[in-house]
């Protein structure tokens, strides 16, 4: 069985375990039923996701004259606190800039390979999680736009990690904790505009990952350097693949490649 398209991130569903789909133009594919089967993936091409054209990619699946001229990669992406659309001010495109800047967003702690904080907007909730390969999760604030949720990131940052582990995450190299503990720790960290925001009484979100076998030594797959790659799929986490052999391959980074994916 064969497939081809381009790489964007898997589409997830929160289940137990959580279901994940390769989702190409004209087709698409539940990673979970591949469990236990080899698989092949050869790299074909690239393909920009903004102007589809076959040109290196620089950064988040786009090349590099998109990355630098296209609202979805604007600093702001990355570095929620330099949102401005709720001050009218435009970076590359004001409209894009006020519809995704300008709704709900969430500030939480998730616990992948060590407590960390981080911003999504509430409707990418449980997802942006399930991304990460958090086992655990919590909100904190719940704020009416990106930048409050980017300058309470920026505060809380002086007291708990806001980068993950990718190796120990893989390994599931874990500890539980008590977010809830975590979260009324922080309150008093919150900055002033954001203090109302506070949710109080919630508890946290327990996730579950397809994984059969945990690689000791995991290894990162370079399809651009090996061209393509043969393995037994055994586990699915966070937008990784796990091999049986300890490689594993990241979609998410590897966004803007076209493969071909065959299924024995």
């Amino acid at each position: 069985m064969n497939y081809q398209g381009v790489l964007t991130k898997m589409e997830t569903e929160f289940l137990q375990p959580i279901q994940y789909y390769l989702v190409f133009d004209f087709d698409f594919i539940n990673m979970n039923q591949l469990l236990d089967k080899i698989i092949t993936i050869k790299f074909i091409k690239y393909e920009c996701l903004n102007c589809k054209m076959d040109k290196p990619i620089f950064r988040q699946g786009f090349c590099k004259s998109c990355f630098f001229d296209i609202p979805q990669a604007a600093d702001w992406i990355m570095r929620p606190e330099l949102s401005t659309a709720h001050l009218d001010k435009e970076d590359r495109d004001l409209v894009y800039e006020k519809k995704v800047q300008l709704q709900p967003h969430i500030v939480y702690l998730a616990n992948s390979s060590n407590v960390k904080v981080g911003v999504t907007r509430k409707s990418q909730v449980p997802t942006r999680w399930i991304d990460q390969g958090a086992h655990e999760a919590i909100e904190i604030v719940e704020v009416p736009n990106r930048y409050l949720a980017g300058i309470t990131e920026v505060a809380l940052k002086d007291y708990v990690s806001d980068k993950t582990n990718w190796r120990s995450m893989l390994k599931n190299d874990i500890e539980d904790v008590n977010l809830v503990e975590w979260r009324d720790r922080l309150k008093q960290y919150i900055p002033q505009e954001a203090k109302d925001y506070f949710i109080e009484n919630n508890t946290e979100t327990n996730l579950f990952f397809p994984v059969y076998q945990y690689p000791n030594k995991p290894k990162s797959l370079n399809i651009l350097k090996e061209q393509n790659y043969s393995g037994k799929l055994v586990g699915i986490k966070g937008q990784y693949l796990i091999f049986e052999d300890e490689t594993v391959f990241n979609i998410r980074s590897n966004e803007g490649m076209v493969v071909n994916i065959s299924i024995n």
